[in-house]
């Protein structure tokens, strides 16, 4: 198969990864992200591309000239980002015909650090490399300038998380999915007012001042405990925004065939905003599936669920010049 490449200015530091990897559960603390950040634009700048056999060499300036930072620093936070990160695993799932698969793999099959040139040596696992790479499905794509300044950990997890939603504007997370897919342990902040407050209020404030989105949230409730989040986020209007689909293909009515309603129906049923403003009380998920297959025929609803179908992988054909 022939490389897709994003062409641009500075497309180097373009940052790329399949929404499966955006939504995957996994836990990483601020160096080790930034390590695997860096990895990416890496393969991107010198055009080694990312297989499970690329070896990938992250400098320690590359680290300080991204991020700030003492040399001296950067030098031992890279070495021990090394050391643990070959023990770091996430964990996915994906839609099969048969059911859904639950996916667990490593980041790194191995890694180094180099004391005399003061790099990191990476080598992406293989299910991690075609999660990074396949840019022919839906992906979320923002420039690494974006989360040099974010120091919380938390910050850059829902930075991630919230981009890949920005053309539906907000998005919603059950509490324990949320705690999960930001990299909590069972046992942290589960004081409601210490999660608010070292957590999600924190990392908020980080995306507000230092990225290219808005962010506000409203807290969901069963009784009187919080259950969920609502994020809502919009783009700030004096920062130059990265386009990762054509303008010019939005709001256009396609015709699917059968087969395709069923399927993006399908995905589209599994997605909590769907489910929240169009499934109906008491409706199975099989009928709830079906119902959105119909809706798929109407060009109202269609330009209703649209922005959902971009995130589930619907790419609509771009306008032909006249």
């Amino acid at each position: 198969m022939k490389k897709q490449i994003l062409k641009g200015k500075n497309m180097g530091s373009l940052v790329v990864k399949d929404n499966a990897l955006i939504n995957a559960s996994f836990k990483l603390d601020v160096v080790e992200q930034r390590l695997i950040i860096l990895a990416i634009t890496e393969a991107r700048e010198t055009g080694t591309g990312i297989t499970s056999d690329s070896h990938l060499t992250v400098h320690a300036s590359k680290y300080i000239e991204t991020f700030g930072g003492e040399r001296q620093a950067a030098y031992k936070a890279l070495k021990s980002a090394s050391e643990t990160l070959f023990f770091r695993y996430f964990s996915f799932v994906s839609l099969h015909e048969k059911g859904v698969k639950h996916h667990r793999s490593r980041w790194v099959s191995d890694i180094a650090y180099q004391d005399g040139t003061a790099s990191v040596d990476i080598r992406f696992s293989p299910i991690i490399a075609p999660l990074i790479t396949r840019l022919e499905k839906h992906f979320t794509s923002y420039d690494i300038e974006q989360i040099s300044h974010l120091t919380s950990k938390y910050a850059i997890r829902l930075y991630e998380l919230l981009i890949a939603w920005k053309s539906v504007g907000k998005v919603s997370f059950d509490l324990e999915d949320f705690r999960d897919k930001i990299g909590l342990d069972a046992t942290e902040y589960r004081t409601m007012s210490n999660f608010k407050k070292f957590v999600l209020d924190a990392a908020v404030s980080q995306i507000n001042d230092h990225t290219d989105i808005k962010v506000s949230y409203e807290q969901q409730k069963k009784g009187v405990r919080v259950s969920g989040f609502t994020f809502r986020m919009k783009m700030k209007p004096t920062q130059k925004n990265i386009q990762a689909r054509d303008p010019d293909t939005l709001d256009i009515f396609v015709k699917l065939t059968d087969a395709q309603r069923h399927l993006f129906a399908h995905k589209l049923s599994g997605l909590h905003e769907v489910g929240s403003q169009y499934a109906k009380v008491g409706e199975s998920t099989e009928d709830f599936t079906r119902r959105l297959a119909d809706m798929l025929l109407d060009e109202a609803q269609f330009r209703k669920l649209h922005p959902f179908l971009i995130s589930v992988g619907f790419q609509p054909p771009k306008k032909t010049a006249l």
